[in-house]
């Protein structure tokens, strides 16, 4: 048996050293009917919908920088910074707030990545990881699978450049425990421009930049 192998590892729950009816107890005590909400979105905050537009459509859409202007809840008036793909905005949701980004796509991969920070453009570590599935290959219907994740990042507990910050905001880490609720908005908000769109053969746009 080499050294290495799973079977030496402590916690590790196979077929070959966990008994079905031991497994079912295990996933018994793990399944509850009410989680503690920092159990649920403590250091990560999933969020997914089905969107009835293809895949291609979807990405089109998503990469594209000023689509952001139409389907967030905050961020507007976009401008290109003198750094490569990187752009400055307003967060209304912060006030008076400089919102840095840039986005990341890979198209072969159908994902659409944002970086952004609130007050400075060189250190774009609030990050929002979003992939793009064929509803047609998991679910057996057209349109599209977005999964986007938000994971915890060490600056939402404090704000690592104080000196940037307007006087008396809010920083964005206050907001954490709502982040579900207004990113599930935010989609929403994706799903239905862009269903509306397809359905209605227009172009995706975005219309607004």
């Amino acid at each position: 048996m080499l050294h290495g192998s799973v079977e030496n590892l402590a916690g590790i729950r196979r077929v070959e050293n966990t008994p079905k009816q031991e497994m079912g107890g295990i996933m018994a005590d793990i399944t509850h009917t009410v989680y503690p909400h920092d159990q649920i979105f403590g250091d990560y905050c999933p969020i997914q919908a089905h969107i009835n537009c293809p895949p291609e459509k979807v990405f089109e859409y998503m990469s594209n920088p000023y689509s952001l202007l139409e389907w967030t809840y905050s961020m507007r008036k976009f401008e290109k910074t003198q750094n490569e793909g990187l752009f400055l905005g307003k967060d209304r949701i912060g006030d008076n707030t400089d919102i840095y980004f840039r986005v990341d796509s890979n198209k072969d991969a159908l994902t659409v990545d944002y970086h952004c920070a609130w007050d400075q453009g060189d250190d774009l570590w609030m990050i929002y990881l979003n992939r793009i599935v064929p509803a047609e290959v998991v679910l057996k219907k057209p349109g599209s699978i977005v999964f986007w994740q938000n994971c915890r990042h060490t600056y939402y507990e404090q704000n690592p450049y104080p000196e940037k910050a307007p006087k008396g905001r809010p920083w964005v880490g206050q907001f954490w425990d709502f982040f579900y609720a207004g990113h599930m908005v935010e989609l929403q908000n994706l799903k239905n421009i862009l269903e509306y769109r397809h359905l209605n053969n227009l172009p995706i746009g975005p219309y607004l930049n």
